[in-house]
C-alpha cells in the first residue's frame, strides 16, 4: 500500500491555472514505489482541465510521485505528478490531485473538449448581452448554444454507456425529442416572422422549407393515421 498522503495547500491555493469541469473519465494509473513494487490501478478522473484533475483510485501513490495515466476510452497515455490529496471533513481520503507534466487539451477526450467549448459559448453569451445586439439575434444564439450543450451531453452519455457495456442507443429517443422541440421552436419563430411580413416568396430557401414542411406533415399523417383538418 502506498504511504499516506497529506493535503498539499499549494495545489488548492494557486496552482490551478484554468477552470475545472465536473467530468468523469475512466483511467488507469501506473507507478512504481521506492521499493520497486509497481502499482496499476483502474479508477476515474473528475474535475479535470488541461493541466490535470482529481483521481479516485483504490490505492493511491504518494505526493510527489510521477505516474503514467491511460485514458481507457481513447487509450491515449500521458505522464503526471501527484501534487496533493483531497479529504472529506472527517479526514478520509477521497482522491488525489494530479498535474499533467505536459498540459493536454485532448487527453481527457472529446466529451471534455465539448464541455469546455460549451462553457466558452455560455460565457460569450453573457458578454453579448451587454452589447448593442438585437434581441432576436441574441435569442437565436442562446438557442443554438442550448442545442450544442444538449448534443454534447448526448456524446458524453453515449461514450459512458459504451464503456459500461450498456446500450448507448437508448439516448436516441431523447435526441429525437430534442430535435422535435427545436423544430417546433424554429417553426414558431418563422410563423412570427411571416406574420410580421418578414418572410416572402423572395426569401432565400423558402421554397425548400415549404416542401420540407409538406413532407413532414404527410409522413405524420401516414404514421399516425390521422386526417388533415
Amino acid at each position: 500500500m502506498a504511504q499516506p498522503l497529506a493535503n498539499d495547500p499549494s495545489f488548492s491555493s494557486g496552482r490551478r491555472r484554468s477552470r475545472r469541469f465536473s467530468f468523469i473519465s475512466a483511467v488507469e494509473a501506473t507507478w512504481q514505489e521506492a521499493n520497486g513494487k509497481v502499482f496499476r490501478e483502474t479508477g476515474r478522473a473528475k474535475e479535470v482541465n488541461a493541466q490535470g484533475g482529481l483521481l479516485e483510485l483504490k490505492t493511491y501513490p504518494a505526493v510527489g510521485s510521477q505516474i503514467e495515466l491511460t485514458n481507457l476510452l481513447s487509450h491515449e497515455t500521458c505522464h503526471a505528478r501527484v501534487v496533493g490529496a483531497r479529504r472529506d471533513p472527517d479526514g478520509h481520503l477521497i482522491g488525489v490531485a494530479v498535474e499533467l507534466l505536459a498540459p493536454s487539451e485532448t487527453f481527457w477526450g472529446v466529451s471534455f473538449q465539448l464541455k469546455r467549448t460549451c462553457a466558452d459559448l455560455v460565457r460569450l453569451e453573457y458578454q453579448m448581452r451587454s452589447g448593442p445586439i438585437d434581441a432576436r439575434v441574441l435569442r437565436e444564439f442562446r438557442d443554438a448554444v442550448d442545442n450544442v450543450r444538449k448534443t454534447a451531453w448526448a456524446v458524453q452519455e453515449w461514450q459512458e454507456r459504451e464503456s459500461k457495456q450498456q446500450d448507448p442507443e437508448s439516448i436516441l429517443p431523447l435526441l429525437t425529442a430534442e430535435g422535435i422541440r427545436r423544430a417546433t421552436q424554429l417553426c414558431e419563430a418563422i410563423a412570427s416572422a411571416a406574420a410580421a411580413h418578414e418572410v416572402g416568396r423572395e426569401t432565400v430557401g423558402i421554397e425548400e422549407f415549404l416542401r420540407s414542411v409538406e413532407r413532414v406533415l404527410q409522413t405524420m399523417v401516414e404514421n399516425f393515421k390521422v386526417r388533415k383538418a
